[in-house]
């Protein structure tokens, strides 16, 4: 991102903006640069994490994680949706650009699968591997969050909330999961 110097040049991002809600305005910013950016790497991130989950969810083979992850993959749909209505709340086309923090989460959850034992201990690597990706996104959901709070967009503050506190529930989820059996499971597998 290129630091800009304070001149009465503005950029295309330094239209009005609302998603309050109200007439309130929000003129270009540093900040506000830095949330569209922001914006577009976890609509990335979420759309390249529709695609993964199908595939751990093949390779899971606990009942209760199957669940946990078909679950969340729905929720994952209603996130895309409602970034899109942040998007739209901004007047900021929706555009991916790609995560390199998620593709390489991705990347790493194909590894596990691959080098993990059919079972309880590929069950296992597989709620590591998605409890890594729940912690980055409710990182960005977070920032984002914060990010709408100061800009004073609260419409788009309420809508990445819904999304951080789905975030934190699959998260727990995923933990409830892996401590009510995976783990003593995969413990008592040998190597």
């Amino acid at each position: 991102m290129e630091k800009k110097n304070n001149t009465s040049d503005k950029s295309s991002a330094g239209s009005a903006r609302s998603g309050s809600g109200n007439k309130a305005t929000m003129k270009s910013s540093q900040l506000m640069e830095l949330f569209e950016d922001g914006l577009k790497d976890i609509y990335w991130a979420e759309k390249a994490l529709l695609k993964a989950m199908p595939k751990m969810t093949k390779n899971a083979t606990s009942e209760e994680l199957i669940e946990a992850l078909t679950s969340h993959l729905e929720e994952t749909k209603g996130q895309i949706t409602r970034l899109e209505e942040v998007f739209a709340l901004i007047k900021v086309k929706a555009e991916a650009k790609k995560c390199d923090a998620m593709e390489g989460l991705i990347e790493e959850a194909s590894g596990i699968m691959e080098d993990c034992e059919k079972g309880s201990m590929r069950d296992a690597g597989i709620i590591a591997a998605a409890q890594k990706v729940e912690h980055y996104e409710i990182a960005s959901y977070g920032t984002l969050r914060q990010f709408a709070e100061t800009l004073g967009l609260t419409d788009v503050e309420v809508l990445l909330a819904t999304t951080l506190q789905e975030e934190k529930e699959a998260d727990l989820k995923l933990s409830d999961v892996a401590m009510a059996a995976i783990n003593v499971e995969a413990a008592g597998e040998p190597a």
